[in-house]
This record gives structure tokens, sequence and C-alpha cells, in this order.
């Protein structure tokens, strides 16, 4: 016999609605609409007492036009049941009849401790027609008016199946368990969504498809413990078309809900929502600015940020920190536990890991150990560093993850003697660069040498000659003044089968501040043969090129 409490509600063996063709149909996936509220398929009578709300008796999601709406509906909501459930036990000390109205939201008591006798007011009499309260002190007293009754016909058996919650109601092993009559006591705000859980238990489908009106649903499928009702609005909810305030609610789900498991699929969509609409978040500074910690940690969580380099996640976080959190005990606080992490270290330059160590709003050991990790990642050689990305991807703040930088790092070794010269080093991927067709480019990072500012850019050209596309590759040197300094440089880049690097061209150039040089066609071929499954050129998926920098005296 196997276990009562285990099998029958793993999501991993009873498949719900979303049963996948062609398979057997279980308990949990057949439609039993027909024998709904039908006493010839019932073996029990459920007696729904609705009480009176505060001062809206409406279902959340009735009237509401929004998730906003929804959203400051429920706080009311929250507040009032505060209050309401502060005078309950003071104002009825005889009556002490059981409700099944748990704590809302913030305010949730797990009532799913083994221990605990079920929630739910159980009737009988000597004819078993009549009610007789039950009775636990360890449940809310509640003495509000009862404004209507509701009376269903149901079947044990379906809503067995389908929720630990009326499986425990039926098989507890006590004497209520047996009576055919089951009383369930609910605010006035719940009933629609309640009615439209019952019926979803049995033909799993629902009427409502509103957000409002789903979240509805799904806050009462947590509390009677429904997980297939949750995951079947989850998946509404994500063919809605999502809004930031949406997303950000369904953010705060999983610490709402008893079952956070069951509706992480439409948290996923919602941090991937979030993600993608504020990538540029210098295009999106202030609605950013303004979000609050869950939105701006889905906002760092992606890889597809359209930002400069780490060093600019890096002041947008201490720019939102010290917004947001004005107290340094309570800015140190988030940073060290939350957002720290979300902060990729080893693509930071090291003159920004300078100001961290130096930096008041992070705890020093907190900075010390994250400078020290990505100074060891950037002296790893790539193969490793590639390695550790590997390791680090399917962890949430993926630190050794490379995002797509609109400044490209780039790995440099300086040489002060016999002369000054720099060897920078620039990998680009494939995608990166088939990306860039029909005009695009692409930048590194800033590097130095003789205490003035160059970069590297990558371009899709017109060759002015054949008129076809092709790679280009620029040195560059930032405006500074000016000044002018006098280079010679040499590009080069890993070809197959060697897979060392070639010489593909030389030069020298006197610069002035904000000027460019290089090769419009670097590799001599058009762009159609450079990206093509066969080139010479990537080794791995990857573009290896190489810039060596001389000061000419």
């Amino acid at each position: 016999m196997r276990d009562s409490n285990t099998d029958l509600f793993d999501p991993r063996t009873a498949m719900d609605s979303d049963s996948s063709p062609g398979s057997t149909p279980t308990v949990s996936s057949c439609d039993f609409g027909f024998a709904f509220n039908d006493s010839n398929f019932s073996d029990r009578v459920l007696r729904i007492e609705i009480m009176a709300g505060s001062q809206d008796s409406r279902s959340e999601g009735e009237g509401c036009t929004s998730i906003a709406d929804w959203a400051r509906h429920r706080k009311r909501r929250r507040e009032d049941i505060k209050k309401e459930n502060g005078a309950d036990i003071v104002a009825c000390p005889e009556e002490q009849i059981l409700n099944c109205n748990q704590p809302d939201v913030d305010d949730v008591v797990a009532c799913e401790n083994e221990d605990e006798e079920v929630v739910a007011m159980i009737e009988e009499s000597a004819s078993g027609d009549e009610a007789e309260v039950g009775n636990n002190s360890a449940w809310n007293m509640d003495c509000s008016t009862v404004v209507r009754i509701k009376t269903l016909h149901i079947s044990s058996p379906i809503l067995a199946a389908k929720s630990p919650f009326f499986y425990k109601l039926f098989s507890n092993g006590m004497r209520e368990s047996e009576q055919r009559h089951v009383t369930l006591r609910i605010n006035a705000s719940e009933e629609a969504a309640l009615m439209e859980l019952l019926n979803f238990m049995y033909s799993n489908t629902l009427s409502t498809s509103t957000a409002p009106g789903l979240l509805d649903v799904l806050m009462a499928a947590d509390k009677f413990e429904v997980a297939s009702c949750m995951r079947h609005c989850s998946r509404l909810l994500r063919n809605l078309p999502m809004t930031p305030e949406s997303a950000l609610l369904y953010l705060e789900l999983p610490s709402s809900v008893l079952m956070a498991e069951a509706v992480q699929p439409l948290t996923d969509a919602a941090k991937q929502y979030l993600a993608g609409r504020y990538k540029d978040i210098t295009k999106f500074q202030e609605e950013v600015m303004a979000l609050p910690l869950a939105g701006i940690e889905a906002v760092l969580s992606s890889d597809d940020l359209q930002v400069a380099s780490e060093d600019a996640v890096y002041d947008f976080v201490l720019k939102w920190a010290r917004a947001q959190y004005p107290k340094l005990e309570e800015r140190r606080e988030i940073l060290g536990t939350r957002l720290g992490r979300f902060i990729r270290f080893p693509y930071m330059t090291c003159r920004k890991l300078k100001k961290v160590l130096t930096c008041n709003d992070f705890d020093h050991d907190l900075a010390s150990k994250a400078v020290l990790e990505a100074l060891f990642f950037k002296a790893e050689a790539p193969h490793r560093q590639r390695s550790l990305a590997a390791e680090d991807s399917a962890l949430t703040n993926r630190r050794f993850v490379e995002r797509a930088y609109k400044y490209r790092p780039v790995k440099v070794v300086e040489f002060e003697l016999p002369r000054q010269q720099c060897v920078v080093y620039l990998d680009l991927k494939r995608e990166e660069c088939i990306n860039l067709f029909p005009s695009g480019r692409v930048y590194s990072q800033a590097f130095h040498l003789g205490g003035q500012g160059f970069f590297l850019s990558a371009h899709c050209n017109m060759d002015q000659q054949s008129s076809i596309h092709c790679f280009g590759l620029f040195l560059g040197m930032q405006e500074k003044g000016s000044v002018t300094f006098a280079v010679d440089y040499e590009f080069a880049a890993r070809s197959k089968p060697t897979e060392e690097y070639i010489s593909k061209y030389k030069g020298n150039y006197t610069f002035t501040g904000g000027k460019a040089v290089g090769y419009r066609n670097l590799f001599a071929i058009p762009w159609t043969s450079f990206v093509a499954e066969d080139s010479l050129y990537f080794i791995n998926g990857i573009l290896h090129l190489r810039a060596e920098l001389t000061i000419r005296h």
C-alpha cells in the first residue's frame, strides 16, 4: 500500500491538465465536469459559509482592471484582515468556530504541519443533517457575520486526488472525516475564486481569463493546496501580455505562497521580461532607478545587458543602492548579501577594482575577497577561464560568465624596457561577428600605453575597391587634449591549421586626439567567407585577435 500523502500529489508522478498527447489519462487529467455539484455522482455535501468583508465584499479580481489595481486592493485587504483578526478572539470567546481564512500573503502561517488538525469546520448530528461546531484552539476564532451560504454536492475522491488539503480532510482517521457534511468558512472576497477552483478540480478548466482573476484563483489554489491549478494559472498568466507592474508582482509570488515551486516558471518569465525590457539601463535610467530590489536583481542577472563594461554595472549598482538605502549600514547589508553577487568583478578593469578596495559602501572583507577572486581569474589561462565560466553558468549570479559588453574585455601585456610596448588580445565570438553585418562595429575596453588611452574596434565594412562587405580592424586613441603620439602597430590573428597568430597588417601612425587607423579588409576575403562554417579564423567559435603597439622614438 503506497504512502497516503506523497505520490498522489507529486507533480512528477501525477500529471495535471497539461498532459502530453497520447499519454494515459489520470485522475488529475480527466474531465469530471459532468459530476460537478451533481448529487448522483457525489458522496458528500460541502457547505460554504461566506463571511462579510470589512468594506468591500467583492472578489479581489472583480472590478480590478489591472495588476496594479489588484495589488492595491489586496494590500488594503491584508490590512483589514489584520485589524479584524485582532478583535476576533476577544469578541466571542464562547463560540470557537473554526475558519479556513489563512492570514494573507505577507502574514502567511504554514498550515501544512502534519500535527495540526484540518482547517475546516466539520458538521455532524445524530441525524447527520444538522451542524455541530468543531473545535481547535490552534486556529483563529471567527465570529464574523455569515452573509450567505452555498451548498454543493462534492465527490471526495476527486477533490482528494487534486488536493492534500482535502485528502487530509477526508482521511485523517478522525470521526469527522466520516461525516457526509463538511463546512468551509471563507471571506466574501474569496467566493468567486473558490468556485473557480472547485470547478477546475473537476474539469481542469477556468472561465476567468484576466490577470487579476487568475491571480485570485492562484492564491485560492495555494490556500487549498491544489498545485495543478496553480501551475495552470501560472501558465495562463505567462501567456498574457506582461507589464513592469505585473512582472514585479509575479516576482513576489514565491514569498507570498506556500507552494512556491508551482509558480517558479511564472517568476522566471517575469525575470526574463524585466531583463529584456531594461537591458539598456541607460535608456530607461529613471524607470530602472525606481525598481525595487527584486526587479534590480532580475535586470542584473542578465548576460545581455547593453552596458559599456562591468565597470558601468558596478557604478550603477552603487548609484541605485545609495538612492534606495541612504543609511550606510543598510546599504552595506544589501550590497553584501544581495546585489554584490550580481556584479561580475572578474570582468572589471584593474583600475576600477582598486576603487572597490577603498569603497566605503562595501564591507572591507567582502570587497577584498571579490577583488582577489577577480585578479586570480584574470591571471588564469584562457582555457581555465572558459572552464570556470562553464561551471558557473548554471548559477544565478554567474560571476565568471562574460556579458555582451559594448566595450569588449581585453587582456594586455605591458613592457617598459627596452621599449615602451604593449600586446593586446581581443577575442570575439562568431555570433558577435555575425551580428556586425552589414555595418556594425564593436569596441574594446580601453588600454594604456605611455599614459595614453587606446582602444580597438572591429567593423563590418564595405570594401571601397571591390564593393563587398568585409571584416576590418582599427586602432584608436582616446581623445585627451591636443597631444600627438607616434606608434608602430601590428595586427595578427590565429589561423587554422596551426592555430598560431599570423601577422595580417603592419603600420605606423602619429595619433592626435580622437583619431583611429587600421585596415578595412583585414583578411582580404569577402564577409561571407570570413563568417562561413569552414572559416580559417574561427577556432571553436572564437576569433582571436592580437594588436602589438610600440611607441616610436
